[in-house]
């Protein structure tokens, strides 16, 4: 059974390259190796991540996020049942929303995922996909 995970925390360190980039390299080959696709919109001190796949692997993927150290606040906002991938050409896509781009500014408190419906805040997710740039890490 596949399943859908829309989880939503926010960073304790600062959101650097070097951070984003571990975390990428991470995800990216276990992601790749477990089946999992998703993608990871970050900024403002702000995770806001889609994740897809069996249920047992993304279940287990999510506990593992949930104890990282390096954010704080996981919330779960939306988990369901799905029979066709959303985001499934993608192991992990990341999109960078900067604070000097409007068009890829989560507006806080305007969008705010922990009140939003899950699929208000999925398809929040599409259009931070469709407008940001997505970042593809350095071989």
């Amino acid at each position: 059974m596949l399943i859908r995970v829309i989880y939503t925390s926010t960073a304790v360190v600062p959101q650097t390259t070097a951070v984003t980039e571990s975390i990428l390299r991470t995800a990216q080959a276990a992601n790749a190796q477990n089946g999992i696709t998703g993608v990871l919109c970050q900024g403002q001190g702000v995770y806001l991540q889609a994740l897809e796949g069996e249920r047992r692997l993304v279940t287990g993927l999510y506990q593992r996020i949930f104890a990282d150290r390096r954010h704080t606040s996981v919330e779960l906002i939306h988990c369901e049942s799905i029979a066709k991938r959303r985001y499934g050409n993608w192991s992990m896509a990341h999109v960078a929303m900067s604070d000097l781009d409007p068009a890829t500014k989560i507006e806080w408190p305007e969008f705010d995922p922990y009140s939003a419906s899950g699929l208000l805040v999925m398809g929040r997710i599409d259009q931070l996909l469709a407008a940001g740039t997505a970042i593809k890490l350095p071989d």
